[in-house]
Formats: structure tokens, C-alpha cells, sequence
């Protein structure tokens, strides 16, 4: 007899504590896959259930080692398709490789439209992921892609620890951002702020000017992500030159690479804020000016209505 249809929620190695919470949400099993090596380093994926007809969903953010944990999402979805199942929608909190989404000079790739053709190939049928570093991404897939966004953990956590919207002032770290804060600053009804940043080099960056008055307000830097933490530290520094009186930052992704825990230990921010697309390391985790929200009730969410034929509409604010 056929089976009745269902879903299945499994996870590759890369962020397994965002995973289960989504599961928790969902109140479902995690579903059972092993993800481990052969001696020589080669990745080596086995399901351990049944998926024929069934519609799976695999969490996995393209974290570092970003590489691996690409390759571990595309053999997962190799090893499903192969299992016969019905749908298989890459769950993707971070899409990695998205600040390679066009050619800035001569003979340079476009990885971010590679990795969006790899998945394809591989089986993926829907790709969900979360505050793309750019949103025309999702341009790049001949699949169904879901764009969703942390505002609504963010902007909970902004209106409880800053209540005078009148003294509050939203920043945009560069002139990339300034979409993402301008969204922010209309839903709390508070006035809007730019840093102008120049990068000199990959990964280096120097502040240049502001525009906006922060003068005696609370000022909150809004980012997708923070790698290397030059570019959040210094907007906090400006902020701070320019009579800030309060200067916190909110960022999706904390990739935090190199000296960029540190470098947020010893700046002017009073705290920064991520959610838990990517896991937080060791050092991030004992930082005291690093908090952590949770994203799995969005996912959660979307996961369901995606397997319902549900809009996902509301949750694109």
C-alpha cells in the first residue's frame, strides 16, 4: 500500500541545536540521518528512515567550514532524491557564499548563482533561507525560493529594551543597508541614521561619515550579518564620537571570524545581538556583550505552511 503523506524534518552537522528547536516547535521527531567521514575526509550520508513520498526538509546553514557544510547539504539532498521523495526543500538559515552574488572586477566568479545551481542539481525542489545579504538571490534559482526575514524577533526584543521610540534612532553600518534599516525605523516609529563607510580591501573598512542626528539617543546599528566585526565596531565608534548615548548593535548571522569577538568585547557597543542561524563558538558564548534570540518558531512556521499550501505571506515583515 502507498504511503501517507507527510514530512520529515532532518539536519545536516552544521547547526543541530537550531535544528531540534525547530522540531520542538513542530513537535516531530528530528529526523534520523547519519552525517559523518570516511578516514580519508569524504562525507558520507545515510537516511535512516523511510522517505518514499514523503516531503523532507533539511536544515543546514552554509556556515563555516562553509564548504563542508555545503557538501554535506548537497549529498543529503542526493541521498533524498534518490529515496524517492516526494519534495525536498533546503532549509538554509545562512546562505553562505551570498556576498558573491556579481561580478565587482574583471574575471571573478559568481559563486552565490553556482551554489544556488549545485542545489538544484543535487534535487532540491524549494530553497528557504533567511536576510540574504542581498535579496536578488533569490533570482538565481529555477525553484521556488522563500525569502524570510528575523525582523519580527528583532523588533520584539527592540520594543521591550527601548520603549521611548522618540529616543531611539536606527542606523544603517553602510549605504548597503540602509533598506533593511529604513524597514525597521518605519515599524518603531523612530528616526533613521547612515554611517558612509569606505572599504578600502576585502574584510577592511574605515568610517568616514554620518548622516543623521544621534546626538543624546539611543542608537542601534541593524546589519544581516558581522564577520570580521571592523565594520560594526567603527560604525559604534562613530556613533559614540557623535554623542550617541546608548549604542547597540542587532545582526542576523554572527559568522564572527578572526578578531571579531574580541573586537566586540573591546569596542563601544553595550551589547550586540544574533540569532541562531549560525551556532555561536566558544568564545562568542563566554562574551558578555554577545546575546543570542532564536529563530525556530519563524522556521517552524514556515516549514508547516509550506507542507499545508499555506501562505507564507505574513511572515515576510
Amino acid at each position: 500500500m502507498p504511503t501517507a503523506r507527510d514530512f520529515k524534518v532532518f539536519a545536516g552537522n552544521s547547526n543541530l541545536p537550531l535544528a531540534r528547536r525547530i522540531c520542538e516547535h513542530l513537535k516531530r521527531p528530528l529526523g534520523q540521518a547519519g552525517v559523518g567521514r570516511f578516514s580519508d575526509g569524504e562525507i558520507q550520508i545515510e537516511i535512516g528512515e523511510n522517505v518514499r513520498g514523503q516531503d523532507a526538509f533539511i536544515v543546514q546553514s552554509t556556515c563555516p567550514p562553509a564548504n563542508d557544510h555545503i557538501m554535506e547539504l548537497l549529498i543529503m539532498c542526493d541521498a533524498l532524491k534518490r529515496a524517492s521523495a516526494q519534495s525536498i526543500t533546503a532549509v538554509i538559515p545562512y546562505f553562505g557564499y551570498a556576498r558573491q552574488d556579481r561580478k565587482v572586477v574583471p574575471r571573478t566568479p559568481i559563486t552565490a548563482k553556482l551554489v544556488a545551481d549545485l542545489l538544484e542539481s543535487a534535487g532540491a525542489t524549494r530553497v528557504v533561507s533567511m536576510d540574504m545579504h542581498v535579496a536578488q538571490i533569490q533570482g538565481f534559482f529555477h525553484i521556488p525560493s522563500d525569502h524570510l526575514f528575523a525582523s519580527p524577533v528583532f523588533l520584539e526584543d527592540i520594543r521591550r529594551n527601548f520603549p521611548a521610540t522618540d529616543e531611539l534612532v536606527l542606523v544603517s553600518p553602510d549605504a548597503g543597508g540602509v533598506e533593511r534599516a529604513r524597514a525597521y525605523s518605519k515599524r518603531l516609529n523612530a528616526t533613521l541614521a547612515i554611517v558612509d563607510k569606505r572599504r578600502t580591501q576585502a574584510n577592511v573598512s574605515e568610517v568616514m561619515n554620518l548622516i543623521g542626528d544621534v546626538h543624546g539617543k539611543d542608537a542601534v546599528l541593524i546589519d544581516d550579518m558581522v564577520d570580521t566585526g571592523g565594520t560594526l565596531t567603527q560604525a559604534a565608534q562613530a556613533l559614540r564620537s557623535e554623542g550617541a548615548r546608548r549604542v547597540v548593535a542587532y545582526a542576523v548571522h554572527p559568522i564572527l571570524s578572526g578578531p571579531a569577538v574580541k573586537r566586540i568585547q573591546e569596542s563601544v557597543l553595550e551589547e550586540a545581538v544574533f540569532t541562531d542561524t549560525v551556532p555561536l563558538g566558544p568564545a562568542a558564548a563566554a562574551c558578555t556583550k554577545i546575546r543570542q534570540l532564536s529563530t525556530a518558531r519563524l522556521f517552524a512556521d514556515a516549514i508547516q505552511r509550506i507542507y499545508s499550501g499555506d501562505s507564507l505571506s505574513s511572515l515576510f515583515v
